[in-house]
């Protein structure tokens, strides 16, 4: 492993400090995706990255990048046929006249949102529908919203296709697609169940008020999106096992949605090449390459140094609880790229224990995922604050992290 080069780890550092800033900006000056790939082509040709490594590091990624707009759009797809509305119309309806009966409820859809279409649909799709359903309600949208917000980070532990992160720790883990749902179901449930109770007992006070309107009629069930969604999701699992990636699936359930949508000329062709965001994914292969120059000239062996072996409960919860802080202080995709070659030789439990402190540490503050900053932009005005944000997480993320680990550490050894 190469050691660390001072100078080239400094002007490596601050073109990743350059990438996430543009990308955590409000309004950047220049897009995030034009910064990052700059960024790759100007440590290409300062030689801090080889071009031959850096077209391989993109290489790695590509499918991974590419599974990623397919389920995008996907989702948007799923969204225009009206599956998230009809499914929180129904969350609501069911959720009777308790506020937090209806906390739960969202806590089981934000879940299998998360987990089936990935955090990023959580983000984008439902929480605005869970903004409007409370609402319509009368009830106070603070708790529904930061449980919504939460599980986008949280929930998204469960499959390889809950998160990019997921994706990119997928193939170091080594384990197939059921092998890694089954170790991570767990730490899923116990992370869900955490955020609930906590952020529940938080906002007692906001859940005491009872709904002032009945809860909405729910629309006719979207049954062709459903069954395509449904269909989609049980191919990943059928995929894996017999050597096929999960792109296949996702791309047939997008290409079904997108068919018809075309064909009853409800939707256009642009409107699919917006929902793939496409600069999200140049986003990411740009961000792959500063990320490889920081590593190769210290932050590996930094990192290697930093994380201890084995497999045991206290290991797992360092690695785990040092994979969180990495998060909040880079953001969790670089930290993930960071982590996962230095987890390779820990085995897949060392893999794992990194996802959830990846996954789960970024609630602690709004800079921790790019999911949190999307989350925030749908709130608009009615977002907390930074500190108001990181006070609510410095209530869930240990716990949450305590828990989920512990659930790890359990299964591996059933």
């Amino acid at each position: 492993m190469p050691g660390v080069d001072p100078l080239a780890l400094a002007a490596s550092a601050v073109v990743l400090a350059a990438v996430l800033g543009a990308a955590l900006a409000a309004r950047p000056r220049v897009p995030a995706a034009a910064v990052a790939v700059g960024g790759a082509l100007l440590l290409c040709a300062a030689g801090l990255v080889g071009w031959s490594d850096a077209a391989d590091a993109v290489g790695d990624v590509a499918p991974t990048i590419g599974f990623l707009v397919l389920v995008l759009v996907l989702a948007a797809l799923a969204d225009a046929e009206g599956l998230f509305t009809w499914a929180a119309a129904v969350t609501a309806g069911r959720g009777g006249h308790s506020p937090t009966l209806l906390l739960g409820r969202v806590a089981v859809l934000a879940a299998v949102v998360t987990a089936v279409l990935s955090l990023d649909a959580t983000v984008v799709l439902l929480v605005p529908v869970v903004l409007a359903t409370a609402a319509r309600l009368g009830v106070s949208a603070r708790p529904h919203a930061l449980l919504t917000g939460h599980l986008a980070n949280s929930a998204s532990l469960l499959l390889p296709v809950s998160n990019l992160t997921n994706l990119l720790a997928f193939a170091a883990t080594g384990l197939s697609f059921l092998h890694f749902a089954g170790l991570m179901a767990g730490p899923w449930v116990a992370a869900v169940a955490v955020e609930f109770l906590v952020l529940r007992a938080l906002y007692r006070g906001d859940l005491a008020r009872r709904p002032a309107a009945p809860a909405p009629d729910a629309p006719p069930v979207p049954r062709f999106a459903l069954a395509v969604v449904a269909l989609t999701v049980a191919g990943f699992g059928v995929a894996a096992p017999i050597g096929i990636s999960p792109a296949w699936p996702a791309a047939a359930g997008a290409t079904a949605l997108a068919v018809r949508r075309l064909s009853l000329r409800t939707g256009r062709p642009a409107e699919l090449v917006r929902a793939a965001d496409l600069p999200f994914a140049a986003f990411v292969a740009g961000l792959t390459v500063v990320v490889l120059a920081v590593r190769r000239h210290g932050l590996e062996a930094l990192l290697a140094d930093l994380l201890p072996d084995g497999d045991d409960l206290p290991a797992l919860l360092a690695v785990a609880g040092a994979a969180a802080v990495l998060a909040n202080l880079v953001n969790n995709l670089p930290a993930t790229l960071a982590l996962l070659p230095v987890a390779a030789a820990g085995g897949p439990g060392t893999a794992l224990a990194i996802l959830i402190g990846v996954n789960v540490g970024p609630n602690l503050t709004y800079a921790g995922s790019l999911a949190n900053l999307l989350w925030r932009r749908a709130l608009g005005p009615a977002a907390p604050g930074a500190a108001g944000f990181s006070a609510v997480g410095l209530a869930t993320v240990p716990l949450t992290l305590l828990a989920a680990t512990v659930a790890l550490w359990t299964a591996l050894r059933l």
